[in-house]
C-alpha cells in the first residue's frame, strides 16, 4: 500500500496556526490533502500530528473531515513517521510537508512511478532541486525508514525525516527525478505572510476555472502576471533552494 504520510503540526513560529489558515474558503491543510486525492498512485492518506495539546485542534478537524490521524513525537519526526506507517501498514510511503498547497499529483505519481520502476529504496525531486520549493516529493519504502530509524541518527536527521538516506547514499538505492528546466528559483511553500499572499492570489486566479490545476498552470500564471514572483521574493529559503 502507498500512504501519503502529511506531517502537520499548529505551532509553527513563524507562522502561527498556518495549517488551519483560510485559503481559498477552506483551511490550508484541506488543499494539501485535496491535492493528494488526485494521486493516481497514492492508496491512502494520513496526517501525522504531535501529542502536544495545541494540535487537538487539527485532529477535530480531522475526524470531522474523516481524515485518518496519527499522533506521535513532536521533536523525533522520524520516530513519527515511522510509527504512522507501522500503525498503518504502508508499504511506500510518500512524505509530504503541511505548508505546501500546490503539491502536483502528475510530479507525486511520476517520483512514485519511478521508486516502483526501478525498485529503489528513495526517491526524490529536490536533490539537486529543479523544482519549485513547494514542490518537494520524496518517496521510500517501509524497509527504508526502519533502517533509518534503527539507525544511530542525529537530532537533525530525526527532525527531517529523510536527511539519513541522503547522508548515507551508500546505504540505500535512491535517485533523483528532475524538471526539463531548473525553476528551483520560484518559491511555492508557505512559512510566512508573504507566502500566504502569494497563495491566496494563485488560488484566487486558477481554482475558479478547474477543480485541479497544476505545476504547468502557475508557470503560464507566473508567465501572464510575473510580478506575483515579487510577492516572496526576499523570503529567506530552504538550504537546499540556496544557490
Amino acid at each position: 500500500m502507498t500512504t501519503a504520510i502529511i506531517q502537520a503540526r499548529l505551532g509553527s513560529t513563524r507562522l502561527p496556526r498556518k495549517v488551519l489558515k483560510d485559503l481559498n474558503g477552506k483551511p490550508l491543510i484541506f488543499h494539501v490533502i485535496n491535492r493528494l486525492k488526485f494521486c493516481k498512485q497514492i492508496d491512502s492518506i494520513v496526517l501525522a500530528t504531535t501529542t502536544n495539546p495545541i494540535d487537538d485542534k487539527l485532529v477535530e478537524w480531522c475526524k470531522d473531515n474523516d481524515i485518518p490521524c496519527f499522533r506521535g513525537d513532536e521533536s523525533n519526526v522520524l520516530k513519527r513517521y515511522y510509527d504512522a506507517a507501522t500503525k498503518f501498514k504502508a508499504d511506500i510511503i510518500v512524505r509530504v510537508t503541511a505548508d505546501d498547497p500546490f503539491k502536483d499529483p502528475k510530479v507525486i505519481d511520476s517520483v512514485i512511478n519511478m521508486l516502483k520502476n526501478e525498485s529503489l529504496d528513495f526517491a526524490f525531486n529536490n536533490c539537486p532541486p529543479s523544482f519549485p520549493e513547494g514542490l518537494d516529493t520524496e518517496v521510500f519504502t517501509y524497509d527504508a525508514i526502519k533502517k533509518a530509524f534503527e539507525a544511530k541518527t542525529t537530532d537533525f536527521e530525526k527532525e527531517h525525516v529523510t536527511q539519513y538516506f541522503y547522508h548515507n547514499p551508500e546505504k540505500f538505492n535512491l535517485k533523483n527525478f528532475s524538471y526539463k528546466e531548473d525553476i528551483s528559483n520560484i518559491r511555492l511553500t508557505v512559512d510566512t505572510d508573504q507566502d500566504f499572499e502569494l497563495a491566496e492570489k494563485i488560488y484566487e486566479r486558477l481554482t475558479p476555472k478547474e477543480q485541479m490545476f497544476y505545476l504547468d498552470d502557475i508557470i503560464s500564471l507566473f508567465n501572464r502576471e510575473p510580478a506575483l514572483l515579487n510577492i516572496n521574493k526576499g523570503v529567506k529559503r530552504s538550504a537546499m533552494y540556496e544557490k
